[in-house]
């Protein structure tokens, strides 16, 4: 039997139907997430990572629980280039889904110059207290350097965000489906839920003229870096613009079908005899039968038969009446 205690008035944390049921988060996403929501207003600002080893969910268990927080809007992050070439990783946490637009508009409230306590107020109805707007930083100087050696890094923002154009749904999905399924084989090209589907545009051209999905994966795992690949997202994106096929060239036009030539117009025979009427294939003036009566009389001097101009209907009534009878 399920009973209810009364909850302590003091030191809880309230937490949304919508967080704790939510059907797609892992309890270790769950848990992740109610425990920034819970943090002080003063809590100093630190990288989502550091939180999670505090309740230790580590490793591929806190890879999977942000992935999962990332693909349903719980979580956003940017990475922005310092002036000495530092890669800075900015991250927001919300206690309700954000989509990017609403996410880049609090990250470009949020001042600039603010101590690292500053509280970005989240979405949603107002209250007492406001609360997932925990924005750490994290600082991956020990990863980068200031000109990363890889193909994949560009001059350009590192991380943008390509205008989506028309495609196939299903293609999309398969091109996402195939840029996933890379950490399987090369760990190195581990990418998050956001980064494959933002990929997922460039790759699905190459699907588009012709490439199968397994073409697809081996034009990405090949010619592997001597010095390693820096930036999965990167290296990848470099590669599908840079290495995009050429459009097959287009099927030759069918020839053109042979004109028939037009029925000729039936003309009266020439030859003596009762009037009637041939459809000629040339410039003859009689019929075939009557050219082959005229044959007979030049070349063996004898008429030939006169031709059975019974109509079918009657030539049909005789073979059945003949098959009918007795002995026939």
């Amino acid at each position: 039997m399920l009973r209810h205690a009364i909850s302590p008035s003091r030191r809880f944390t309230k937490a949304s139907h919508d967080v704790v049921r939510h059907p797609r988060l892992s309890s270790d996403a769950k848990i992740l997430l109610l425990y920034v929501q819970g943090l002080p207003e003063n809590a100093p600002c630190r990288p989502l990572s550091e939180l999670a080893r505090k309740l230790g969910i580590k490793g591929r268990a806190y890879q999977r629980a942000k992935e999962q927080l990332v693909a349903h809007g719980y979580v956003h992050e940017w990475r922005t280039q310092g002036g000495r070439g530092r890669w800075i990783t900015e991250q927001l946490v919300a206690n309700t889904p954000l989509t990017i637009e609403q996410a880049e508009h609090l990250r470009g409230a949020a001042p600039t110059t603010a101590p690292p306590s500053a509280h970005i107020p989240t979405v949603g109805e107002p209250a007492a207290r406001t609360v997932g707007g925990y924005e750490p930083v994290e600082d991956h100087s020990d990863k980068t350097t200031p000109h990363p050696p890889s193909e994949a890094e560009s001059a350009t923002d590192p991380d943008p965000e390509p205008t989506p154009r028309p495609a196939d749904s299903h293609q999309l999905a398969c091109a996402e489906r195939v840029l996933l399924s890379l950490r399987h084989t090369r760990r190195e090209l581990h990418l998050g839920a956001r980064e494959a589907r933002t990929l997922a545009v460039e790759a699905v051209k190459w699907l588009e003229r012709g490439l199968s999905e397994s073409d697809l994966r081996q034009a990405l795992l090949a010619e592997r870096p001597e010095d390693g690949v820096r930036s999965a997202f990167g290296f990848l994106r470099y590669r599908l613009v840079q290495k995009l096929p050429a459009a097959p060239a287009p099927a030759p036009a069918p020839p053109p079908l042979p004109q028939l030539p037009s029925a000729a117009a039936l003309v009266v025979c020439s030859s003596p005899g009762e009037e009637h009427v041939f459809r000629p294939l040339g410039d003859e003036t009689e019929c075939a039968p009557c050219r082959q009566a005229t044959a007979c009389a030049t070349f063996y001097g004898v008429p030939a038969p006169e031709p059975d101009r019974i109509p079918w209907r009657e030539r049909f009534a005789n073979i059945e009446l003949s098959q009918s009878r007795p002995g026939g």
